[in-house]
């Protein structure tokens, strides 16, 4: 428990202690008085500042302004019981409302365990020295501990440990990783010692960007509370309005009791107060973003969660999406040269890249490369690359690649089912091609069928690879509709199109993870970037960031947005309907004070305590 619900604590006690003994303790009709006084002034006294802060600052109509009225004119008319229930009984929904708060942060904020306290960097002469992870530079050396966070990404130079992830991603299996296995900051590491190349600084790792995204998860308005925002600002002064002329307009023209007539309008104040409203729609949102979190599913505001309920359609990138990515060289098929030599050409040409592509391209020729041989290199998005080795050109890309090569390889079908095709070409002159494998992620056939039970209308698949390749991944996940050979631009304008021909209220997502897909992951109405081993680019230009590569989480994410945005809607309904209902029954007289207090605290803390199921979906 913070300082500031012991405080409201100690607020609820003290006016309980005074208001037994206005009760209680025989005296003079004054002590009486004298007690509630007091009572009402230890619940009420923040209650009567912020009414009178807003109404120096021109900001007269809302639930304190309500809440100050009613109650003073409780207190004038004899019912100080009535006024000090209010105040007190608001205090008692304040304490909810902060744990709840609370709650909802706690488990957003518990991302920030992830943030490390030191890195050790290793000397020269095998020595470390403890810094601070700001200050390691990319490429050095850092030495992980058994019980210590790795503080920056980086790949294991030497050792072999256990990390547990589930700080990053939720999942509680741990996970083995050794010699040359990429790993992410924030993860912890069990059991043995590593030695970690570091692959960037602290700002580019997976512990900075998540807890950039953890800062600015509560910016982003949803419409529902917009709305809610909008409507408040006119309800209030509506009903203010309205008890002004239920304590005028009857005694004037029906000629009744003025004093019947100001208690109806006073009781109308108070349960008119928008509370339950204001307070638990962006409570709801918030514990939504909260309980996404706690499955590794970061989202930047309500506004994704609610465009995330509405999703009809998904767009999925292939490759590191519902593929691994990972990349390996399976076949080899020269022309006119070893094998060995081809392998060597396309890995040189290459040694500057840090795609998927090209690092298998060089795993796969398993020596050093010297970088000084690679000059006046040319990257063509979509295509592959152009460089100078050693005085010759050569191109290591696809079939368009090839025609800005004015090479025409001879017809031939090695290996052109079986993976992404590499062609290369020297000085004019076609040298064969090389086949790169990529294996489809175990989950995410079953992504696909989850998506289709959820209601997802349109599930699509884009990749740059070749139609082959695009059918048979397509086929064994179920996906009926995608689209290859396409460059980035054209990922964009399928997207963008896609997104115009969706009905008003329905929403597409993108899906991806490579720094190709920032482009299309702004342009989708809502932007999922796979986060683990996703680009920088990617992630910041994502809406929802999955933290663990996952495809399942998709799914997941729509759920918890779903059961949120369910919430929020029945917190609308409860609120709205027991304080008309109730609104009704007070100007009639059959609603007292007491009446009152519960339409409008006591529907608060139930609108609060529903709000809380949002942290717990499961």
């Amino acid at each position: 428990m913070n300082q500031e619900q012991r405080n409201i604590l100690y607020r609820i006690a003290i006016c309980l202690v005074l208001a037994a003994g206005a009760f209680l303790a025989p005296g003079p009709r004054w002590l009486e008085i004298a007690l509630f006084a007091l009572a009402y002034l230890v619940a009420g006294a923040d209650v009567l500042w912020k009414a009178l802060r807003n109404i120096v600052r021109g900001d007269i109509f809302d639930e304190h302004f309500l809440m100050s009225v009613a109650t003073i004119g409780a207190g004038i008319l004899g019912e100080y019981p009535e006024a000090v229930a209010v105040m007190l009984f608001y205090q008692v929904g304040e304490l909810f409302q902060d744990i709840a708060v609370e709650r909802s942060r706690r488990s957003i904020a518990s991302l920030m365990d992830i943030r490390p306290d030191h890195a050790n960097i290793e000397n020269a002469d095998g020595s470390l020295t403890a810094v601070k992870p700001e200050d390691v530079p990319a490429g050095s050396i850092i030495v992980v501990r058994p019980g210590e966070k790795i503080p920056l990404d980086g790949t294991v130079e030497s050792g072999h440990a256990s990390l547990d992830t589930s700080a990053l991603t939720g999942e509680s299996m741990p996970r083995e990783v050794g010699e040359n296995d990429l790993v992410a900051s924030g993860c912890l590491d069990m059991t043995g010692l590593l030695r970690i190349r570091t692959s960037g600084t602290y700002g580019e790792s997976t512990v900075a960007k998540i807890l950039r995204l953890v800062e600015n998860a509560e910016t982003g308005k949803a419409k529902t509370e917009k709305f809610i925002t909008r409507f408040a600002k006119t309800y209030t002064p509506l009903v203010t309005a309205a008890a002004v002329l239920l304590a005028t307009v009857p005694p004037l023209l029906a000629g009744g009791a003025w004093t019947t007539w100001i208690e109806r309008a006073l009781i109308f104040l108070v349960i008119s107060c928008p509370c339950a409203l204001v307070v638990s729609v962006p409570l709801s949102f918030f514990a939504g973003i909260g309980g996404a979190s706690r499955h590794g599913i970061l989202v930047k505001g309500s506004h994704y969660l609610e465009m995330l309920a509405r999703l009809k359609t998904v767009v999925f990138d292939k490759t590191g999406t519902l593929t691994k990515g990972d990349f390996s060289v399976t076949a080899v098929y020269p022309q006119g040269i070893a094998p060995e030599e081809l392998l060597a050409l396309a890995a040189t040409a290459e040694i500057h890249s840090d795609h998927p592509v090209a690092l298998s391209l060089r795993k796969a020729y398993g020596k050093p490369v010297d970088p000084s041989r690679t000059s006046e290199t040319s990257n063509f998005a979509g295509e592959g690359i152009r460089a100078v080795v050693a005085g010759k050109t050569v191109y290591a890309g696809n079939e368009k690649l090839m025609k800005r090569a004015g090479v025409h390889p001879e017809t031939h079908q090695n290996g052109l089912e079986e993976g992404t095709i590499v062609q290369v070409a020297v000085d004019g002159r076609y040298m064969g091609h090389i086949v790169i494998s990529d294996s489809v992620k175990e989950e995410s056939a079953q992504a696909v069928g989850l998506l289709r039970k959820a209601g997802i209308e349109h599930i699509v698949m884009l990749t740059g690879d070749r139609p082959e390749v695009a059918r048979k991944v397509a086929g064994s996940l179920g996906i009926t509709e995608y689209h290859a050979r396409l460059l980035p631009a054209e990922k964009v304008e399928y997207v963008t199109a896609a997104a115009k021909r969706q009905r008003p209220g329905r929403t597409l997502a993108f899906v991806g993870d490579g720094i190709n897909d920032a482009p299309v992951l702004k342009t989708a109405d809502v932007g999922i970037a796979m986060g683990a081993a996703g680009s920088q680019a990617a992630i910041e230009a994502a809406d929802v960031v999955l933290l663990d590569d996952n495809p399942l989480k998709v799914a997941l994410g729509v759920k918890i947005s779903r059961a949120t945005l369910a919430i929020v809607k029945q917190n609308i309904v409860l609120a709205i309907g027991i304080k008309l209902a109730m609104l009704v029954l007070g100007a009639a007289g059959v609603a007292g004070m007491w009446e009152a207090v519960f339409a409008d605290v006591g529907v608060t803390v139930m609108a609060v305590l529903n709000a809380l199921r949002a942290l717990r979906i499961k």
